[in-house]
């Protein structure tokens, strides 16, 4: 399969509640998700393509959102090779999703670092 449309065929559903879930900056309902996850993942990628996913957790609230555009990660000792910052440097972007316990929903952040 190649075309959005051969993919679609395949799995049933309408598109709309999809796009409906999409928006451009944090609002209430997202806020709050995200201050009640303890857990996060962050996605960055290199200029050659490399994908690095780095997990990221601390009590709920770790993650502070400064405004409706920002927010604000802190980061502790991992690993020592320093993969996400190099690769924010190369590309500056980054998708993080967010998880709270007992949930099957997430909250999916994507934007500059």
């Amino acid at each position: 399969m190649t075309l959005e449309a051969e993919i679609r065929a395949v799995i049933p559903g309408t598109i709309e509640r999809q796009v409906r879930k999409v928006i451009d900056h944090i609002d209430e309902h997202v806020r709050i998700w995200i201050e009640r996850s303890p857990f996060m993942t962050m996605a960055t990628y290199s200029l050659n393509g490399a994908v690095d996913v780095s997990p990221k957790g601390d009590p709920a609230g770790f993650v502070k959102v400064l405004d409706e555009k920002t927010l604000a990660i802190p980061d502790w000792p991992g690993n020592h090779r320093f993969d996400s910052f190099l690769n924010i440097l190369e590309t500056g972007r980054v998708g993080l999703m967010f998880l709270v316990p007992n949930r099957l929903e997430v909250v999916r952040v994507s934007g500059r670092a």
